[in-house]
């Protein structure tokens, strides 16, 4: 089952998920310090809640036998633009499919098909997720570097799905 997470009190438990599959994900990539700064910068409840009421974010989660066991983040934007911010699964769900439900959940649910785009970041290191993204029909279309304050930056590819 996917269900959209809206209020402070759902979102308190999203975040449960995020921060332990950014600590696990993201550590050996980026190292401890990034992903704390980017957790706290980017992935607090109230940063998720100005998100959903302010820039049109859309969080969801998935859950298995009662367990919460992957997410994502959507924004729709202008021009059948639509950017998949969040896209994750946890350690012990990995390979069951849930990445696929998701973003069938995703296309199902906002995508005009043969005229939408959906977006992506991935950091360059991270090969597996590259992997996992074209195996989705995502493909490479260029190279970008974000500043994202107190000296860190993302390393990232943008990838693209027209759908």
């Amino acid at each position: 089952m996917i269900h959209e997470y809206r209020d402070f009190n759902e979102l308190e438990k999203l975040t449960v998920l995020i921060r332990d599959v950014w600590r696990e994900h993201y550590t050996p990539i980026i190292g401890g310090g990034q992903v704390e700064y980017m957790l706290d910068k980017f992935q607090s409840v109230e940063t998720i809640l100005r998100q959903i009421n302010e820039e049109n974010y859309h969080y969801y989660g998935l859950l298995h036998e009662g367990q919460l066991a992957a997410y994502y983040a959507v924004q729709p934007q202008a021009k059948n633009k639509i950017f998949l911010s969040k896209f994750y699964v946890a350690a012990a769900f990995r390979g069951q499919g849930f990445g696929k439900k998701m973003l069938q959940h995703l296309i199902d649910n906002y995508v005009t098909p043969n005229e939408t785009t959906i977006w992506l970041t991935v950091n360059k290191e991270n090969r597996d997720s590259i992997t996992i993204y074209q195996k989705l029909g995502f493909a490479i279309t260029e190279s970008m570097i974000t500043d994202v304050g107190n000296g860190f930056v993302m390393d990232d590819y943008r990838m693209e799905r027209r759908v």
